[in-house]
């Protein structure tokens, strides 16, 4: 699978764990940054990086990580084609792909501890969308991306 990610500077420890283990899985990463924990930079940067690379196609999951995970995914979730979800714990994580079909997820650095956070990446990754009665959901999703944006 051909992942990107992306942090911010409360963000990026754990995303290098993350990254460490997407690439032990046998994924594609593309690493949008940031390369350092300092300084301060500014999440919506990177949340546009990761998330313009999913809706291309040029990723086919987004992984971004900030302090909380609340802002990346509120600015992932403004381009078109992204449903980034922000995610807890292990049944977080699966319903966001079984019934959203969530393509980016969002996780807190500061609020996930790192092996509930891993788990939460192997359970995203490895969970495939229902369909049925959530796709239809899902492309009301979409119709309001087409309406609004």
């Amino acid at each position: 699978m051909r992942i990107s990610i992306g942090a911010d500077h409360a963000g990026h420890e754990l995303k290098e764990k993350v990254r460490a283990l997407l690439v032990e899985m046998g994924n594609v990463v593309e690493d949008r940054g940031t390369k350092a924990p300092s300084p301060s930079v500014d999440y919506p940067d990177y949340a546009a990086a990761v998330a313009r690379d999913v809706a291309s196609g040029a990723a086919d999951r987004g992984i971004l990580i900030c302090g909380s995970g609340i802002g990346m995914s509120m600015a992932a979730n403004r381009i078109p084609g992204v449903r980034a979800a922000l995610c807890h714990d292990h049944y977080t994580a699966r319903v966001s792909r079984e019934h959203n079909d969530a393509n980016v997820l969002c996780i807190g650095g500061r609020t996930t501890g790192m092996e509930v956070a891993l788990d939460i990446v192997r359970t995203f990754l490895a969970t495939s969308f229902e369909g049925g009665r959530h796709a239809l959901r899902v492309e009301k999703i979409r119709k309001l991306e087409e309406r609004e944006g």
